[in-house]
This record gives C-alpha cells, sequence and structure tokens, in this order.
C-alpha cells in the first residue's frame, strides 16, 4: 500500500478500537521496513509498569521460515490442548492437515516478549501489542494473534532457527499484513458492570431496567 494512500485512510484511536478485527486472510506482500519500525514505535509507546519497558521484538519476514515454523508448531499446539481438554473434531481436522499455515499466509510475523521477569512484564508486552494491532488497523493493515505457535516459538530449537536469545520468552505472536478481503465484525456484549460507586451516593444500580 502506498504510504500516501495508508495515511488517507488513518483512523482516529476510537475508529480503530471499533474496526480491528483479527484478520485470517491475507494479500502475498511482505511489509516494508519502515511500516514495521511505525507499528514497534507505536508498541513501546504503551503503558509500562514501574517504567520498566520490558519487551523486545522479533520480527520474521521469511516465508519458508514461517512455513517451517508452522508446521513445528502445529503438532505441539494439538498436544497442549490433549492436555487441557479435549479438542473439537474440526480443531483436529485444521491443525492436522498439512496446507492449513497457521499465519495464514501473512508476510510478517511479530513476536512481541520478554528477557526479563516480573509480576507485570506479561501485561506489559500485551499492553504494548494492543497499541501495536490498533496502529496496524489505523494504517488500513490486519492483524491476528497467533497463540497457537507459542509452545514451539519457546523452545530452545526454534529460538536457534530464528537467532532468538536463550532467555526470550515470546508472549505475543502478532501477524501483520495487508487484508485480502473483509473481515466480518463480530458481536460483543455490553460491558457487564458489577458495581458503580458514585460520590455521596454510594452503589447505584446502573443496569437498565
Amino acid at each position: 500500500m502506498a504510504e500516501a494512500d495508508r495515511k488517507n485512510r488513518e483512523l482516529s484511536v476510537f475508529q480503530a478500537i471499533l474496526a480491528r478485527r483479527s484478520v485470517r486472510t491475507y494479500e502475498p506482500r511482505t511489509l516494508d521496513i519502515t511500516t514495521v519500525q511505525t507499528l514497534l514505535e507505536a508498541a513501546v509507546r504503551a503503558p509500562t509498569a514501574m517504567h520498566e519497558e520490558p519487551w523486545s521484538f522479533v520480527v520474521v519476514q521469511d516465508k519458508s521460515a514461517l512455513k517451517r515454523l508452522s508446521d513445528d508448531a502445529k503438532p505441539l499446539f494439538i498436544e497442549r490442548l490433549l492436555h487441557a481438554e479435549p479438542p473439537t473434531p474440526r480443531v483436529l481436522h485444521t491443525f492436522n492437515h498439512p496446507d492449513f499455515n497457521i499465519f495464514h499466509e501473512a508476510g510478517t510475523l511479530i513476536i512481541i516478549g520478554t528477557k526479563m521477569s516480573g509480576s507485570f512484564v506479561e501485561a506489559d508486552c500485551w499492553l504494548a501489542a494492543e497499541n501495536l494491532m490498533l496502529a496496524a488497523c489505523a494504517m488500513g493493515l490486519g492483524s491476528c494473534v497467533v497463540g497457537s505457535s507459542l509452545s514451539a516459538l519457546n523452545t530452545p530449537a526454534v529460538k536457534a532457527a530464528l537467532g532468538i536469545p536463550a532467555e526470550f520468552k515470546a508472549i505475543a505472536p502478532i501477524v501483520v499484513g495487508v487484508p485480502r478481503g473483509k473481515s466480518v465484525a463480530t458481536p460483543r456484549k455490553k460491558p457487564q458492570v458489577l458495581s458503580w460507586m458514585f460520590p455521596n451516593v454510594g452503589v447505584r444500580d446502573v443496569h437498565p431496567s
């Protein structure tokens, strides 16, 4: 997408929040370096506990490496599911299919993680992830968290293959790219307010009758 076209499509923050989708179909293009750097700049402006800024980033844009990573990740994800709860037949069929790519053929994977430990480092990384995804949406790009890749990304073999330091823990793997077609909006529940305390009044029922 040309820079001028992208700027013309940029959205306000609230428009981007409402427009963001988990995109699972992408054009076969790779994002340019400037675009990736812009997304990373948005990510590092996220809130951070005690100003630790614990996040680090890994960018993978090699299509063959992404395909190998997808193939490595699928059986590990199925194994993890089997230990937690029986996956549905549809999920088993999808992840066992040799042609299924967990990265949805996107050309850019940005892995947000940390080399630090602490009570809030994972939360900080997820806040950075949301910043990145909203920025991508505002720029006319699609994104999707690919949690099924986490088990593979945190193995020594995959870290070595991708040049990731052994102490790095992958937390939020996100594919980003140019969407192919439109993603359908999914409904969201109304905010569930459990309690609302007003000044000089106390708790009041704010639910519509």
